[in-house]
Order: C-alpha cells, then structure tokens, then sequence
C-alpha cells in the first residue's frame, strides 16, 4: 500500500497521441490528483505524447521496438530504465504492445491498463467497431490490473456511455474519450489516496473488498 501522505509516483506508457497523458499531467499541474508522472515510456518516436511529455517537463524512456532484436530485449531496455524512476505504478494509457508474462509478473498489481470497452466485453482492438457491430445500447472503458492474459485482469473501474444513432466507430470513440481520461485519473486519485488498495488476495475500496468494478457515475462525487 503507498502511503497517501506523499504523490503517488506513476510512469506513464504510451504510443499515440498522449492524451491520456495529458489528462494525467493536467490533474498533476491543477492539484486534483496527488500525483507525480516520474516518467514517460515510449515505443513509438513519432508518438504525439512525446510533446505533452516535454510540455510538462517529464522524463522520457524512449526504446522504438523497431531497435531491439526481440520482445524480449525490448522490453527489458524499457522496463529496467523505468523502474530506475521508482514508480509505485505503472499505467498503460493507448500503449500498443502486448507485453510477455515475465514482464507482467514483474509488476504484478503494480501495473493497470485503460481499455476502451466494458470489460469482459472486446478485449483488443477495434472495440468501437466491434460495440457497433453487435448492436450494443452502450459503450464505455474499462481501468484493469494487467495479467498475462490480454485485457482480462480484475477490472478496479468503469465509466459507461449510452450508444446514438448517429455513431460510427470515429464518432464513439471521440465521445468516448473524455469519458476515459476522467475514468483514468479518478482511479489514480482513489490510488493515491489509499481508498482504492491492491493486494495479492483482495482488493478493497473504502475498507470493502471490492465485489465489481467501480462505476465513475456513481464514484467520482
């Protein structure tokens, strides 16, 4: 458990654009999240994230995939520099790499994941298209432990979004996205500040062992 007395210290991971980043770095900047993004993983040179790491002046570990031989060299040449930051966790936000066991053992309920569906619903890609496809009423994200298996650690939270019919795969996904950075930034800030706690047999919210995931709608008041 980290103590709430201090920022929690989070290395954030990305590949894209940074969006969830930036929502991370701005609840920092603003005072709502009691945090500090020690570092910024990276696998992409391109990725727009890049800048918002730099606006904020985070440290970046940058390893494109392309430069390493295997996943395995990869990974280590990434996750070893970050852990030099000493993070208390690490969080995934639109990082595109699925990662080897032995690296997910390594963090082990230190790692958690944002995952643009209802969880167990559509692991992987194309979650939008895919909610679309099957008719859904509703859409939403997902903030999960990440476990070996893709996208099927215990879900800690929830944020849900009613589909309209006037949604392509584009249009959700844009309506979709604030949604998600107040769903990532909400379960840093339970994190934080010791309600939400992570423990090899339980996982507990406010003293209760947690029985579902959490909803934002009905949480974050």
């Amino acid at each position: 458990m980290v103590s709430s007395d201090r920022p929690l210290r989070l290395a954030v991971l990305i590949s894209g654009r940074g969006s969830n980043l930036q929502a991370l770095a701005q609840a920092v900047a603003d005072g709502r999240l009691n945090a500090q993004i020690v570092a910024v993983g990276c696998d992409r040179a391109d990725a727009g994230g890049l800048r918002i790491a730099a606006e904020y002046a985070i440290p970046v570990v940058l390893r494109p995939r392309r430069d390493f031989p295997t996943r395995a060299s990869f990974e280590a040449a990434l996750f070893d520099q970050l852990a030099a930051y000493s993070p208390d966790w690490l969080v995934l936000a639109g990082f595109m790499r699925v990662l080897s066991a032995e690296t997910v053992l390594r963090w082990s309920n230190r790692m958690i994941n944002l995952h643009p569906s209802l969880l167990p619903l559509y692991p992987g890609l194309d979650t939008h298209a895919r909610a679309l496809a099957a008719g859904d009423a509703e859409h939403g994200a997902s903030v999960h432990l990440v476990t070996p298996e893709l996208d099927s650690g215990p879900v800690l939270a929830q944020v849900r979004l009613p589909i309209e019919g006037a949604d392509d795969a584009e249009r959700l996904a844009a309506r979709l996205r604030p949604l998600e950075h107040r769903l990532l930034v909400a379960v840093c800030g339970w994190l934080a500040s010791g309600r939400l706690v992570v423990g090899e047999a339980q996982i507990r919210f406010d003293g209760t062992a947690l029985s579902a995931p959490l909803r934002l709608d009905e949480e974050d008041q």
